[in-house]
């Protein structure tokens, strides 16, 4: 349901000249590789805007002149903005890269050594200095749950049970 949520209001976004704000932030546990692969997309526009506003230099993600620093201002602002506790346990992100898909832009993370996973704390203030209208949907899933919960500026937290 949330996959048909976000697609629909990427589209209206689009037909609307992007009056939404909205990134969509899904973590999956890999029950076979110990881990949480995390995924983000939010729209290319409104993450090389913020990067741009984070890193004090003017970016081109799409095509980048130094994918270095791309990945690295990313890196970085995710992590600062992103905070993710597992059974009460800071965890840190392995940032694996980045990659365009249309209108948006796809950042892939992981937290490795998740042996179990019964609860997931998520403190996110992604991309709230960019827009106060900045919405962020969380997609869970574990133990074979699937939740979901859509965190809305200035809440900067959620805990999932899983």
């Amino acid at each position: 349901m949330v996959n048909s949520l976000f697609n629909w209001l990427l589209i209206s976004c689009i037909a609307f000249l992007h009056p939404f704000y909205v990134s969509k932030i899904e973590l999956n546990r890999n029950i076979k590789e110990n881990s949480v692969e995390i995924s983000i997309r939010v729209f290319t526009d409104d993450m090389e805007l913020t990067l741009e506003n984070y890193g004090k230099t003017s970016l081109d993600i799409i095509n980048p002149k130094n994918k270095t620093l791309v990945d690295s201002l990313m890196a970085n602002y995710i992590r600062e903005k992103l905070k993710i506790n597992i059974d009460n346990k800071t965890k840190h992100l392995n940032y694996l890269g980045y990659e365009i898909n249309k209108e948006s832009v796809w950042a892939y993370l992981e937290i490795p050594n998740v042996p179990s996973l019964k609860t997931v704390q998520i403190f996110c203030t992604f991309l709230y200095d960019y827009k106060q209208e900045q919405i962020n949907i969380f997609q869970v899933k574990a133990n074979g749950k699937d939740k979901s919960y859509k965190l809305e500026n200035p809440k900067p937290s959620v805990l999932f049970e899983m």
